[in-house]
Order: structure tokens, then C-alpha cells, then sequence
């Protein structure tokens, strides 16, 4: 799968690439960023999935994720969060639509043409990254802020052979109990609850999708985050991992709100978990 890169920078020890590409999930043009340090490679790969309202820059450009990556050699993937484009619906409201793919493929009208960003993750994405950059797709780890939080928790479970390891920022843990997820997913898959239980990873890990395979899930939540008892409901991921005997490391960080500054602070402490889970080290 051919791409455009639309432009590259230096960055620490690496280049940092913008990228487009033609989907065969979403039938449309998809944006990425790609970092990837100096050297032979191949290198693991560590997928950074966004929030509401973001596209492939925010991380990009706020993250502050690269240093670290430069320095333990580790490819960075951030892809934006929906399709775009003309013939690509839309809604008015920030939580729905562009900027809002919620990483599922949607099955509902106007949405199902083009809303298939699970697929887009778990398919497209890797061809594209396989074949242009010097990455090692047995050793991946994903992550992800909010909505990508959710995205990335969900994908991990969903997909234990093409990731390794997982950790999240302020993730939607349970969207099926959230009034996002709910918004989004009777608009995506319909009035029917039991589609949306494949992609709740609260639900998910009761039901043993973990069984076993991550050692550890890394989740850090910001203390101050307004957001936290009506949406996000970090307790509701902490039940479900106690009840399935799944690890998980819930940092609750004093002070931090849901914005980059809370993402900055702790990035590097992620690209280092799962530099250690892909490297062995």
C-alpha cells in the first residue's frame, strides 16, 4: 500500500513523517504521523490512538513522546480519529461523527460507509506501516488518550495477536455506561446493546478477552479530570480487572486535569512500559 508523505522532520535522533494514504476500510483518504529513530530497524512499534476531537497532529505536536522514543528506538504511529473528506457525514456536535470514530466499525446509516476505524486499525493501518517504514509488527503496543484510551484498551483485547502490550490516558473504560459511548454507539451500531458489549473493555475483560495475555495494562488518570465520575469511571475498569484476575496498574495523579500537559507529564513513562514489554528488557 502505496503513501504520500507530505512532509518530514528531524526530531532528537529520528524523523518525524506526516502521511497520507488511500483506505480500503473507510474508502478515503487517512492521515498518520510516524516517527522512527535512526538506524537498521526493524523497530517495535508503539500505536498512540487519540481523543474526541483530535486528529493525528495533536499528538504529534503536543505529546512531547519522541525523546524517549528516539532514545529506546521504538516507532511511534499516531493516526488521525475518523475519516474526513467530502461524501463523509458528519454531525454538528463535537461527540459524534468527524473527530469521533470511537475505533468501531459502524453498522448504521449514514455512518456505515465510511465510520470504520476498528478495521482501519487492525487492517489498513498495519499494511501501511509494514511496508513503508522499518517496523517489527510482532512487536507492537498500543495506547491512547480518552476516546483512543477506550480505543486502545478495546483494540488490545480484541486484537492479542497483533498487540503485546497496552496502556491508556484517561481512558472511556466503559462506554456502554457513559453518556459518550452511549451517544455514539446507538448512532454507530444501533439500538441494540449486545453489539456494543465488543467494544466496552470493562466488558471485555469480564468475559476473559485478557485471558492472560498482558502481563500488566498501564492506566493513568488525572485526579482533577472533569470528566472523571460522569464519563471516564476509572472504578468500573478496576472491578473488572480484580474480577478476572487480570493486572492492572491505575495510577490516579494528583492535581491532573484530561488535557496534553497531563499527557506530557507521563508520556515517557509509557513509551518506557512498553518498550520493556517489546524489547524484553
Amino acid at each position: 500500500m502505496s503513501i504520500e508523505i507530505i512532509e518530514s522532520h528531524r526530531c532528537f535522533s529520528g524523523t518525524l513523517h506526516i502521511c497520507r494514504h488511500p483506505s480500503a476500510a473507510t474508502g478515503t483518504q487517512m492521515r498518520f504521523s510516524a516517527y522512527v529513530p535512526d538506524g537498521d530497524g526493524p523497530f517495535p512499534v508503539l500505536t498512540f490512538l487519540s481523543g474526541l476531537t483530535c486528529t493525528e497532529e495533536n499528538f504529534t505536536v503536543k505529546a512531547g513522546a519522541y525523546k524517549k522514543a528516539s532514545a529506546l528506538k521504538l516507532v511511534i504511529i499516531a493516526p488521525d480519529t475518523s475519516p474526513r473528506g467530502e461524501g463523509v457525514a458528519d454531525d454538528p456536535d463535537y461527540d459524534l461523527g468527524q473527530g469521533a470514530g470511537f475505533y468501531v466499525d459502524a453498522t448504521q446509516a449514514p455512518w456505515a460507509p465510511h465510520f470504520k476505524m476498528e478495521s482501519y486499525i487492525a487492517q489498513d493501518l498495519q499494511e501501511v506501516v509494514a511496508q513503508n517504514f522499518p517496523a517489527d509488527m510482532m512487536r507492537q503496543g498500543i495506547t491512547g488518550h480518552s476516546m483512543g484510551g477506550h480505543g486502545a484498551l478495546t483494540l488490545a483485547l480484541k486484537y492479542p495477536s497483533l498487540f503485546r502490550s497496552v496502556s491508556a490516558f484517561a481512558p472511556i473504560v466503559s462506554p456502554t455506561r457513559c453518556p459518550w459511548g452511549q451517544k455514539a454507539f446507538t448512532a454507530y451500531l444501533g439500538q441494540d446493546r449486545g453489539a456494543w458489549t465488543a467494544h466496552d473493555a470493562t466488558l471485555l475483560i469480564e468475559a476473559g478477552a485478557a485471558k492472560g495475555h498482558y502481563e500488566k495494562i498501564l492506566v493513568d488518570q488525572g485526579a482533577a479530570d472533569k470528566f472523571i465520575t460522569e464519563q471516564l469511571k476509572p472504578e468500573l475498569l478496576e472491578e473488572a480487572c480484580a474480577k478476572a484476575g487480570q493486572k492492572l496498574v491505575l495510577r490516579r495523579q494528583p492535581g491532573h486535569d484530561h488535557s496534553y500537559f497531563f499527557i506530557q507529564t507521563f508520556i515517557d513513562d509509557h513509551v518506557a512500559f512498553h518498550a520493556a514489554a517489546l524489547l524484553g528488557s
